[in-house]
């Protein structure tokens, strides 16, 4: 027997509506998934180390017997030594949702976004991964009231931006010396996982900063390809950054300045010229070459303890005192900013820090007043792309209201 069914034009418009309708308010849940894992699949066990707790320890808590976690160790001892294991840092244990709770996967998270997966199913394999990582643009603005750090702080805004920033100014402006009311617009990037953990401060892409009335523009760009170093240049191509470095630290905080008629009450108060500037931080804080250059010494003698001496043409050198550790050997070629050695107490100091010499044609001068040489100029050839890349990002710092 053959049933025909007959519908009106009108019907199938009602029942494709309808099915639509249907199709609407299907639910598919969405599964949520972590260190490359799809969590809805375990029991999701998570917790932080404990001071004195092991390895060995917690997987005993799970279940694991001593001689599996003896056996996971030795295979995977290539990779994971659980002897890195620190009190504090979190971890996440994966196991099956069945009778046997069985562990599939522990997950040490050695920071925000690295981590050591040791994975237990089939082969056992130990593995370093990294959360994918968002950088998002942002922009910020403001007016000086004391100094700048406090200005980023009462801001919320990262105080690693801060640095950065007096990095770009540091031969353009004086950041001990910026007067109430000096502003500045910044459009800089941060590091987020999964777009909603902030993680940390990535760079400045541009800023705008008035000091004494005076606007200045700087704008991030590579404008040789060849070395992919990157500079910072104002709106009319200048480089502003010199040849030097202003001092030999990453964040640079002077101690004792230079000083041809510094006197010391040890030496009863003697005239004892200081012909180095003092830059202090902690034992073991890296120290940078402050221009490219050649290592003509590296040795310890007398008072200057552990140093270094670079030349950086037929006019410049600049030596590095009281070093904890050398890192380069005489010979060496470096470049600005490489770590040459580290902060420590050797020869005659009273504390860590690094005292740091520049000469000028054989002459000890004090490098915070010479008019050091720029860095090499931006090639007329690559002037016309930089005008037109920096162009809306102009416009974009011009709109940022302070």
């Amino acid at each position: 027997m053959c049933v025909v069914f007959s519908c009106k034009e009108d019907d199938f418009e009602d029942l494709n509506e309808h099915a639509y309708d249907v199709e609407s308010v299907i639910d598919i849940p969405k599964l949520t998934e972590e260190f490359g894992f799809i969590l809805d699949h375990y029991e999701v066990i998570r917790d932080t180390i404990k001071k004195g707790e092991t390895f060995g320890v917690i997987m005993d808590t799970q279940g694991v017997s001593s001689q599996t976690v003896f056996e996971v160790v030795e295979q995977v001892k290539e990779t994971f030594n659980p002897a890195r294991l620190r009190a504090g840092k979190p971890y996440t244990i994966l196991k099956s949702k069945d009778s046997l709770a069985t562990v599939n996967a522990f997950i040490y998270e050695e920071n925000s976004s690295d981590y050591m997966v040791i994975d237990f199913t089939d082969k056992v394999c130990a593995y370093s991964d990294s959360k994918p990582i968002t950088i998002i643009e942002k922009s910020a603005s403001g007016i000086i009231d004391n100094n700048l750090s406090s200005t980023f702080d009462d801001l919320g805004l990262n105080i690693m931006a801060a640095y950065k920033l007096s990095d770009i100014y540091a031969w353009t402006i004086n950041f001990f010396k910026l007067q109430k009311g000096d502003r500045f617009k910044i459009i800089y990037t941060e590091k987020y996982i999964n777009d909603t953990i902030r993680i940390g401060f990535d760079d400045i892409k541009a800023a705008y900063f008035v000091h004494h009335e005076k606007p200045i523009y700087a704008f991030r760009f590579q404008a040789d390809t060849t070395t992919n170093v990157i500079d910072y240049y104002d709106d009319e191509t200048n480089n502003l950054r010199r040849a030097f470095l202003k001092g030999p630290l990453k964040f640079n905080r002077i101690s004792s300045r230079y000083n041809l008629k510094r006197r010391i009450k040890y030496y009863g108060y003697k005239v004892r010229p200081h012909k180095g500037t003092d830059f202090a931080g902690r034992v073991g804080t890296p120290i940078m070459a402050t221009a490219d250059g050649v290592v003509t010494k590296s040795e310890y003698r007398g008072g200057n303890g552990n140093y270094v001496k670079i030349r950086h043409n037929g006019t410049y050198e600049t030596q590095y005192l009281h070093m904890q550790k050398r890192l380069v050997k005489p010979g060496d070629f470096v470049q600005q900013g490489d770590v040459i050695g580290t902060i420590g107490m050797t020869g005659n100091t009273g504390g860590p820090h690094v005292c740091y010499r520049f000469w000028k044609n054989g002459r000890q001068v004090n490098p915070l007043t010479e008019d050091l040489p720029a860095s090499e100029p931006m090639p007329d050839s690559i002037k016309p792309r930089f005008q037109e890349y920096i162009l809306p990002i102009k416009d974009q710092l011009d709109q940022i209201s302070f």
